[in-house]
């Protein structure tokens, strides 16, 4: 395994050393991954894995073309540049195409833990036993996963970038099951294992499941609503694939078309993107080996900027914020650091905000329905409680919702002050919030 910054930079050396074109750039990944999953208050998983992958991608005049391969012999290299340049020349001019990025300085981010390097099958384990063990002593049933990953990632180019970092990550999630309809669920996840509190997972979980039973039906319509930071979190994700991106913008498909300087959210609303965050997964650099820049999506409440990698830079005549990703995606640069700020309001005191609403643990199934009218759909799920007079009372059975998610945050009066970091596809970080109006539609039967 190709672990260290010495044997990587002699590795994409060579494939630069190979490559025939004009212009090359060498990605280097390398991830090595261990999980541990558990079901009816068991351990019945664990899993670990090592891969590492060579993506070269080679420049013609206006001409790109990408080729990949895991095999890291002399053969194999000298052939993935061979067919990056043959994939470029049968290619059609880009003629929006420019150069591939010059090296700028970057700045270490802290994003690698030894701790969670070294951890052990044995320690994952015991991490888990603390939350069935909580959920063995309540008579319910708990399910999830644990997980450590280490990865490697380096960029060179033929223009003289250089860029190499280690970065770890552990999330562990699990759902706490009471009846066919009472259930709990929580989520953490850190650079450092040993910063995640099993203790206080299991209990939230376990919480949740127990008030669940017995949920009750509400009639339809639009409530106000306390979102725990799962359900923000998620909602957040959907927004950054509906129009965060320059590409986006460039083909008017966002809701960011037209409203820059615009307020478009309430004031207390701070979206930013920022890989050097320790609140979230620290990256110094993205995919062309550029580095990362903190952009204001939304400056209190008015929208401000979008990401950009050297393409979609070039395109438009902006700086380059270091948010591209491996070459070819069709989505163009992408914030993959996104965050909320937090406000100032605990968890009670969001819900003491609310004389009749709805309180929501997290979000299942969502889906887009119209990007540039932030329109989301998806059911609620693991603990959705009914709040009466500033109080959490009976659950709720779970709801559909269709709901703007603009909308949502024009409505939003409070912040939580705590955040968590959220993982689905993107990560998140983002604290619980109350908002006005959230519209309900349907209920699951669940």
């Amino acid at each position: 395994m190709y672990s260290d910054e010495a044997s990587v930079r002699t590795l994409l050396e060579k494939v630069l050393h190979y490559s025939q074109a004009e212009q090359t750039e060498v990605v280097f990944s390398g991830t090595e991954s261990a999980l541990t999953r558990f079901a009816t208050n068991h351990i019945h998983q664990n899993v670990a894995e090592s891969d590492h992958e060579i993506r070269v991608r080679a420049v013609v005049g206006k001409r790109i073309g990408v080729a990949t391969t895991n095999q890291l012999d002399e053969e194999s290299l000298r052939r993935v540049a061979a067919q990056a340049l043959e994939i470029a020349c049968i290619q059609p001019e880009n003629p929006e195409f420019h150069s591939l990025p010059t090296f700028q300085p970057i700045t270490p981010a802290a994003g690698y833990s030894p701790q969670t390097a070294r951890f052990t099958a044995e320690e994952r384990a015991r991490r888990v036993g603390i939350i069935v063990q909580l959920a063995k002593e309540r008579h319910l049933e708990s399910a999830g996963a644990f997980s450590t990953n280490t990865h490697y990632t380096a960029v060179a180019n033929s223009l003289g970038i250089f860029a190499y970092e280690p970065r770890t990550d552990a999330e562990c999630h699990a759902v706490v099951m009471a009846d066919e309809h009472g259930s709990g669920y929580t989520q953490r996840m850190d650079t450092d294992a040993d910063r995640l509190d099993f203790e206080a997972m299991a209990r939230e979980a376990v919480y949740k499941a127990e008030r669940s039973r017995n949920p009750i039906d509400i009639e339809l319509g639009e409530y106000p609503v306390v979102l725990d930071a799962y359900a923000v979190a998620d909602m957040l994700q959907n927004l950054v694939f509906m129009g965060i991106s320059a590409t986006a913008v460039q083909e008017e498909r966002s809701f960011m078309n037209g409203q820059f300087g615009k307020q478009i959210v309430n004031p207390k609303i701070t979206l930013y993107d920022d890989g050097h965050d320790r609140a979230g997964l620290p990256q110094a650099f993205d995919y062309e080996g550029v580095p990362k820049q903190r952009v204001n999506i939304i400056e209190n409440g008015i929208a401000n900027a979008v990401v950009y990698d050297s393409f979609t830079a070039a395109r438009d005549g902006k700086p380059n914020t270091g948010h591209a990703l491996p070459a070819p995606n069709g989505e163009g640069p992408m914030p993959l650091h996104t965050m909320l700020a937090a406000g100032d309001a605990t968890l009670e005191e969001l819900i003491k905000g609310v004389d009749h609403g709805i309180y929501v643990t997290r979000f299942h199934y969502t889906n887009p329905l119209h990007p540039v009218k932030t329109l989301l759909t998806g059911m609620t799920r693991d603990g959705t409680f009914l709040i009466e007079h500033g109080e959490l009372t009976r659950p709720v059975k779970n709801l559909r919702f269709t709901q703007s998610i603009l909308d949502v945050l024009r409505g939003t009066s409070a912040l939580g002050r705590e955040r968590i970091q959220y993982t689905d596809y993107l990560t998140i970080v983002a604290p619980a919030l109350r908002a006005e109006r959230f519209n309900f539609t349907g209920i699951t039967g669940v």
